[in-house]
């Protein structure tokens, strides 16, 4: 029986039946291979390890060349690497102008400089195959064999730490989408706070503080929100996961944007938070708190067992596309 796709993430069971069990030779020289969880794959070069990444851009409009470098920088630094360089994929269609090519270049430009990173190529095409921009972006980072952090390292007793808060992109994403409507019925001037959270969408600063001070686990929070990313850690890692729902920071421009569309921040694409597992999570938020990085306690890493739904449709798409 023909089953028909919906837009989103692909669903686990299918990941495995369909993605994992084709993905040609383990080569030795890799170190963390493709699997739910883990978005980035890391090589062994020596001293020094290679962490590689890739991610679309497909559920915006509006700032995509700023969200297409952050988020791919945000997966390498999920393994406590620093990201030095991106590769940009960028797929025009057919009438697209020069103005919107210089636009989203420069977009693009802006956010690697902000970062420190080299655009160090990629391949620009005009097809029929897109009926809007579609922009894949690489990132390459490179960590101490000592720093590397990957999803698969919580263990049961870890506290488990969330920076910023829940629903962050999409919060932006949907502000951004439809402002005219959203300002019809909430009050403009949260619409417009709302459109600026796209400011907070890196995650490198607190990854790479995180991996300095010791941690068992980070995984960045995209497509799922704060229940993928932990649905995520867990099946990487083996383990369950307690989460303390009150401690998980839904800002006020968030709830309101979700309750107009009647859907779950906590399920709703949150790059720019980073879910964090260690053994000391206070003080890990006291550090975080002194360089200027919201961050709480939302949970314990259990032996088995999760108090949450599994999660892997982003709410973002029950706006976009149902």
């Amino acid at each position: 029986m023909l089953v028909k796709m919906k837009t989103g993430k692909m669903a686990p069971d299918l990941l495995k039946k369909l993605i994992f069990s084709n993905l040609g030779i383990k080569r030795d020289e890799v170190m963390v291979h493709s699997s739910i969880g883990e978005d980035s794959s890391v090589i062994d070069f020596g001293d020094r390890l290679c962490v590689l990444s890739t991610d679309p851009i497909t559920g915006a409009s509006k700032g995509i060349g700023k969200y297409a470098v952050n988020i791919s920088c945000n997966d390498v630094v999920s393994n406590g690497a620093e990201p030095l360089g991106v590769m940009v994929t960028l797929l025009l269609p057919e009438n697209f102008t020069e103005e919107g090519i210089a636009s989203i270049m420069k977009e693009i430009s802006d956010a690697a400089t902000k970062l420190n990173v080299e655009v160090l190529g990629g391949h620009t095409e005009v097809t029929t195959a897109v009926n809007q921009v579609i922009i894949s972006c690489t990132a390459v980072g490179m960590v101490d064999r000592d720093k590397l952090v990957t999803s698969s390292g919580a263990s049961p007793g870890d506290d488990i730490v969330l920076t910023k808060w829940a629903g962050l992109e999409g919060t932006a994403i949907l502000a951004a989408e439809f402002e005219e409507e959203l300002k019809r019925t909430l009050d403009p001037v949260l619409v417009d706070r709302a459109k600026e959270y796209s400011k907070y969408i890196s995650a490198v600063r607190e990854g790479l503080i995180a991996a300095e001070y010791g941690v068992t686990a980070m995984h960045d929070v995209t497509e799922g929100g704060v229940l993928g990313a932990m649905y995520e850690m867990c099946e990487a890692s083996g383990t369950g996961a307690e989460l303390w729902f009150d401690n998980i920071l839904v800002r006020e421009e968030t709830r309101a944007i979700c309750q107009y569309f009647k859907i779950d921040p906590l399920r709703l694409i949150s790059s720019g938070a980073m879910l964090i597992t260690t053994k000391d999570g206070t003080e890990l938020t006291r550090l975080f708190d002194e360089n200027g990085i919201s961050a709480k306690v939302i949970g314990k890493v259990t032996e088995a067992g999760k108090n949450f739904d599994v999660v892997y449709r982003d709410e973002l798409w029950k706006v976009l596309s149902d």
